[in-house]
């Protein structure tokens, strides 16, 4: 089974790590210049630099579908530069899973394959989608609606040992991102971790440095640009969140629920 996920950022990664060791192939596509601050756990970080590790996954910037398919034929991960995913009509996965998060539907329609799974906010499942994957932290979080749509977003950071809106950082004017300190390291209130335009850009609460935009990055002001954990534990930075570990696998299970589905309808008919 060949899955294209829509994005590559930190959910989107623990969505091809869960797919990824359940034996399907994956390609990954995202925008020439990612934005996911949490840059250690996102497969996204190939685009920048021709590869990246996860919990030991590895994935590989292709040029085209060609090399896709010569990637995940190696059993490493694709991921390609395909905003608009033009790749899909080339690749014929047989899953589409739109993980980009922009709290709206980019573009996915439900025959881009036989099974397409939206993840979050702006998908309604029997519309735009076969099935919508909840990612709204609490009682539903990672929960697969095969009907309706995941609550819609409210705009405030999930809590984090009792810190919500507090521990995100945001660009403080308009220009490129330039790192002063770098991701797992400790930082304290008040102390300067980035500057965008000669503009500081200060850690707002005590904790571990866990996201942070990439070096050069074109960030507007008020742009998440940074996340800092109050639990103080540097080891976070290199394993995916649990809940991109949660939604990961609610796609795992849209995904075996639909192949069941299909298999027995292929017995029915034989």
């Amino acid at each position: 089974m060949l899955a294209y996920i829509r994005g590559a950022g930190d959910l989107a990664t623990g969505i091809a790590l869960r797919l990824h060791r359940a034996g399907i192939q994956v390609v990954m596509a995202d925008i020439a210049e990612p934005t996911c601050i949490r840059r250690t756990v996102a497969f996204s970080e190939a685009i920048r630099c021709g590869e990246a590790v996860v919990e030991d996954v590895r994935a590989r910037l292709a040029a085209n579908a060609d090399e896709a398919r010569t990637i995940v034929a190696t059993g490493d991960i694709a991921v390609v530069v395909d905003p608009d995913a033009h790749m899909v009509a080339d690749l014929t996965p047989d899953a589409v899973v739109d993980a980009i998060l922009a709290k709206r539907n980019l573009g996915t329609t439900i025959d881009m394959a036989p099974v397409v799974i939206g993840v979050g906010p702006g998908f309604a499942a029997g519309m735009d989608c076969h099935a919508a994957v909840e990612t709204k932290r609490g009682h539903y979080l990672g929960r697969v609606l095969y009907t309706g749509s995941p609550i819609a977003n409210t705009g405030i950071p999930g809590i984090i040992a009792g810190v919500g809106a507090e521990r995100v950082l945001r660009a403080p004017a308009d220009g490129p991102f330039e790192c002063v300190r770098q991701i797992g390291d400790i930082v304290q209130a008040g102390e300067v971790v980035g500057r965008v335009a000669g503009k500081p850009m200060l850690a707002t609460i005590d904790g571990v440095l866990r996201g942070l935009l990439a070096p050069g990055v074109p960030a507007h002001e008020g742009m998440k640009a940074g996340d800092i954990d109050p639990r103080g534990d540097a080891s976070f930075c290199r394993t995916v969140s649990d809940k991109a570990s949660a939604v990961g696998g609610g796609v795992l299970e849209a995904l075996c629920h639909f192949a069941h589905k299909q298999e027995t309808q292929q017995t029915i008919e034989g």
